[in-house]
């Protein structure tokens, strides 16, 4: 089924075409070097060209597409050592962050985290990786959020968009639930414990988990491309974030 569906009534129009755009490009409906154009992109929405324009500057300015003159606009596909760069800084931002949000959630705050990690299992579940992967981004910046700091929240969103044409070969089918489920059992387990420190361990080895699949997924399907030099790289910072 088509990401782009004929917007509804509720949330602003320019949210709504925004969040379309963005699961199209995850799920890679559009796809990354080709060029669209804003009229039609709002012919396939049923929408006027003004909320499309606003969708679209608002996904350049995550760095996610590329307007160009006369041209339309093009989708940006990360290279394998712009991914690298990206988990690096992921690596070293995240685990402090959730662990100062694990000393400061609440009851309440923690109810919300297993929901929202209900809302990842379901989704695979449905076997919809694009609301897959917006339901694990949820979790995580809900988690990073309790830190307190609103830029740290907000670079680790845009860092996180960034890789969207590539996060679906994260989640491929023979992943089931449970090994989703599995791969954050650690940081839950550690969370209902609140020990900040497990918190961020379990972080660290969560996103390291992740960038190394990531990245064996796309060296898998890019011919003559090695994963071994990459890995390496996320190794090397890895160890000394411990």
């Amino acid at each position: 089924m088509s990401s782009m569906q004929p917007v509804t009534t509720g949330a602003s129009l320019t949210t709504q075409v925004t969040d379309m755009l963005r699961a199209a490009i995850t799920s890679g409906e559009m796809r990354p070097g080709e060029h669209y154009s804003a009229i039609s992109l709002s012919q396939r929405l049923g929408v006027s060209r003004t909320p499309v324009r606003e969708a679209l500057q608002l996904l350049e300015k995550e760095g996610i597409v590329r307007i160009e003159k006369n041209r339309g606009v093009r989708v940006i596909q990360m290279s394998l050592d712009e991914i690298v760069q990206i988990f690096q800084i992921r690596i070293i931002l995240e685990p402090p962050a959730a662990a100062r949000g694990a000393e400061a959630a609440t009851d309440e705050d923690l109810h919300h985290i297993q929901e929202l990690h209900g809302n990842i299992l379901e989704a695979a579940a449905a076997g919809d990786g694009p609301r897959t992967l917006q339901a694990d981004k949820e979790f995580h910046l809900f988690l990073l959020g309790l830190a307190g700091n609103a830029r740290l929240t907000d670079l680790d969103r845009e860092l996180r968009n960034l890789v969207l044409t590539r996060g679906l070969v994260t989640i491929p089918s023979t992943r089931s639930g449970q090994d989703l489920a599995d791969d954050r059992r650690e940081i839950m387990e550690a969370l209902v414990r609140r020990d900040s420190r497990a918190v961020a361990l379990a972080v660290r080895e969560h996103v390291t988990r992740t960038a190394k699949l990531l990245i064996t997924g796309v060296s898998a399907n890019t011919p003559g491309l090695s994963a071994d030099d990459y890995l390496i790289k996320i190794d090397q910072l890895s160890k000394h974030c411990q």
